[in-house]
């Protein structure tokens, strides 16, 4: 308890601090905090950031920020898109999503920032995610002691499928990096480093639990500093815990439907439904077959597939290469392909594959906004890899992964929760002060 008391009392006093500093920082450490909340309690927060922000910006002096400009010109280039849009309402109310990506470039621009501020609003952000697991975990037990149905220890039933087991898992991946790649790591950092780890499996994101693993072996084969016998170890724990988890009835499932209906044809689906006759549609089906059945199930990698190989067929029938359809406005000829491959179209619990984005962030984005867009989308995710690696900073460099594999399988921009996230640690980690070498203490 003593401990316990002495770390309140020094994170009291360090958050005090900062509000007598910078209390726009502290401000964006409660909007950072908020991102697994309610959308309407994260906007709030992201007001006060603004009104803070903008009260002592005016005695600020205002600096341009070579890396953070490209936020500005991405967000530009989705308001321009306005002008072509297919969907003029559903762009506008798209362009107040993306918001912060201009909010926060700018914010970074008229406020000091140093290292010593980036990692206390690391600390303060992974602590945070680690309190949201200790909720959600109890969540889940009091459920479980109710219904005795364990699936609510796993992917969305943990954490609620608006909230996103995905979307979770990168915040979660992050904190852990931050915990476990310090050089002198204390009980609590290896405690809290091995409880998020295992909530990051029983999240059960597939794309996140792989890039997890190599990014842990990244780090203990290249940037730890522990002895060899050591590292042989944590690897040798890491190996049994993830064959462990992997065992586990749910998780090992999401695994074995994306396995089975690539190496096996005309398998039966046991993911999307428990009545019989529901048949998973393997990668090569979905980039070739022009027809499909209401029965036809689309495991995750050859649902995006298919998003992909319609986009193909978007490019070559209408005119949208450079400019695209506008922000949020493709979803009319998504809807339109779904019709003409007949694709499952919903029913009265699940909703057809007709009304899904793209699922893949640089696909959405070039039919967006064109071939500019992406290849700003491109500069900009390349831009934060270099930096990180420059860095030498491993939590930026999970970040800057996280993102590029994670771009892939989602459309992360197209969620308030996935820009604000995106926005502000882009922010954090290629502010010009924040970009020096350094090594988490």
């Amino acid at each position: 308890m003593e401990t316990i008391y002495a770390y309140l009392k020094k994170a009291c006093q360090e958050l005090m601090l900062l509000r007598k500093q910078s209390p726009p920082l502290l401000a964006l450490l409660l909007v950072l905090l908020t991102i697994p909340l309610s959308y309407a309690i994260n906007s709030i927060a992201m007001g006060i950031f603004g009104l803070t922000t903008l009260f002592y910006g005016i005695k600020s002096s205002f600096k341009t920020d070579k890396n953070l400009i490209l936020l500005v010109f991405l967000y530009l280039i989705m308001a321009l898109s306005l002008l072509w849009s297919h969907d003029l309402n559903a762009s506008i109310k798209a362009l107040s999503k993306e918001l912060p990506l201009l909010i926060f470039a700018v914010s970074f621009m008229t406020f000091s920032f140093d290292e010593s501020k980036k990692q206390m609003l690391l600390k303060y952000f992974s602590f945070g995610m680690f309190f949201y697991l200790v909720y959600f975990l109890t969540k889940a037990v009091l459920r479980f002691s109710i219904t005795r149905d364990t699936s609510v220890f796993f992917y969305h039933e943990l954490v609620t499928e608006d909230l996103n087991a995905i979307h979770v898992s990168v915040y979660m991946t992050l904190a852990f990096f931050y915990f476990y790649s310090k050089v002198t790591k204390s009980k609590l950092d290896s405690i809290l480093s091995f409880l998020l780890a295992v909530f990051i499996f029983l999240l059960s994101s597939k794309n996140i639990i792989v890039v997890f693993i190599v990014l842990f072996f990244i780090f203990e084969l290249f940037y730890s500093k522990e002895k060899l016998k050591q590292k042989s170890a944590v690897l040798s724990l890491l190996l049994l815990g993830a064959l462990f988890v992997l065992f586990s009835s749910k998780i090992k499932e999401r695994f074995l439907v994306e396995w089975n209906s690539n190496t096996t044809e005309k398998t039966i689906s046991t993911a999307a439904s428990k009545t019989e006759g529901v048949n998973n549609i393997s990668v090569y089906q979905a980039w070739t077959q022009d027809k499909f059945k209401q029965n036809d199930f689309f495991p995750g990698t050859a649902f995006r597939v298919y998003q992909i190989r319609i986009f193909k067929e978007m490019l070559e029938e209408d005119v949208i290469f450079f400019k695209g359809y506008g922000l949020n406005a493709s979803d009319f000829r998504i809807k339109e392909k779904g019709k003409e491959h007949t694709v499952f179209s919903g029913d009265a619990t699940h909703d057809g594959y007709q009304n899904k984005n793209f699922h893949n962030q640089y696909i959405q984005v070039f039919a967006e906004t064109g071939i500019f867009g992406l290849l700003l989308l491109l500069l900009i995710v390349s831009l934060n890899l270099r930096n990180a690696i420059k860095s030498k900073d491993f939590v930026a460099i999970s970040f800057a992964v996280l993102m590029i594999s994670l771009f892939l399988t989602e459309s992360f921009l197209s969620r308030q929760r996935g820009v604000v996230f995106f926005a502000i640690l882009f922010c954090i980690f290629n502010a010009k002060n924040s970009s020096k070498s350094i090594i988490n203490p």
